[in-house]
């Protein structure tokens, strides 16, 4: 049998003919016994086809060959390294742009209103370090409770006011709306103060409060409350600075009217408090719900004084 190389097989031909009898692939052909002489090779070693090779030059032509062959093979791993390091590099990426974005508002939607209004009083003993006390007298405390009834559509949450510190109202979260004292003392009704009341609603209907409250506390907080249902406390320092010195948005005008009407309460005078000019508060003015009929009063006149001297000790 004569052994000859085609282009990319080893021919076997018949030694009296030279007919070819088989065409061996190159690629699979295989060493049997690595180091042992004669070599055998095979291109199955399941199917029993065997070439027992003794002359050591085309033994060495065969290796050579096998070699090149061997070497331009993928070799496993080569491109797996790569590949999976690259695969850990853009999840490391995607984990520090977008996981703590979506913990923290997945941890807003899971948070259950005890734990927010437990928040929501962090936040405020924080604050009075900055505005001083709650301002409480019973029958301002009893106005208060009565005013909230009113103008909360049965949301839970309150009404409480502080001597100092911001311009005119925030809510925090659980749902309690703070009021600065002046809303009280330099008005004459208590409808401007509940126009502010509906306005700080609308504004937490459009953004949960608690969002910016838990970016404040850092991924560990918000983590630590999602797993056990508690934020330090040391969570909400320094927040208060934030949210009593942060600009005020205007209330979107369409929601606020929709609150000023199933509250009773008519919008213009706090459009007036607001913006004196009305270039703002047009939408206000003019959809005002109680603009040609009387609104039920939401204290009477003794409920209201009481109100006014809420922080009067």
């Amino acid at each position: 049998m004569v052994v000859s190389f085609g282009d990319a097989s080893l021919i076997l031909s018949d030694i009296q003919n030279s007919l070819a009898l088989t065409h061996w692939s190159l690629p699979a052909l295989e060493r049997l016994n690595p180091g042992d002489l004669p070599a055998r090779y095979s291109p199955d070693p399941s199917a029993g086809e065997t070439l027992e090779i003794d002359d050591d030059l085309m033994i060495n032509a065969i290796e050579q060959v096998r070699r090149v062959i061997d070497s331009q093979r993928p070799k496993e791993g080569r491109l797996r390294g790569p590949l999976i390091a690259l695969l850990v590099g853009a999840l490391l990426i995607a984990a520090v742009l977008f996981l703590p974005t979506a913990l923290t508002r997945h941890t807003v939607a899971a948070v259950p209103q005890a734990t927010r209004e437990a928040i929501g009083e962090l936040v405020l003993r924080d604050m009075v370090r900055l505005t001083g006390p709650v301002c409480s007298t019973p029958n301002g405390d009893r106005a208060l409770r009565k005013m909230w009834a009113r103008l909360s559509d049965g949301r839970p949450g309150g009404i409480s006011v502080l001597p100092k510190g911001f311009a005119d109202a925030v809510h925090l979260p659980g749902g309690r709306i703070l009021l600065q004292r002046d809303l009280l003392e330099d008005e004459d009704s208590e409808e401007i103060a509940a126009g502010y009341v509906l306005a700080e609603q609308v504004r937490a209907d459009a953004a949960d409060p608690l969002l910016p409250l838990l970016e404040h506390a850092g991924l560990l907080a918000t983590f630590r409350l999602l797993t056990t249902g508690e934020l330090p406390p040391t969570a909400v320092r320094g927040f208060a600075e934030t949210l009593l010195t942060a600009p005020v948005s205007d209330a979107d005008p369409k929601a606020l009217l929709t609150r000023f009407a199933a509250a009773k309460v008519p919008s213009t005078p706090y459009a007036q408090a607001i913006d004196p000019t009305g270039a703002r508060t047009e939408a206000l003015r003019t959809g005002d719900p109680f603009r040609d009929v009387a609104a039920p009063a939401i204290l009477t006149d003794t409920e209201w004084v009481g109100l006014q001297g809420i922080c009067a000790r």
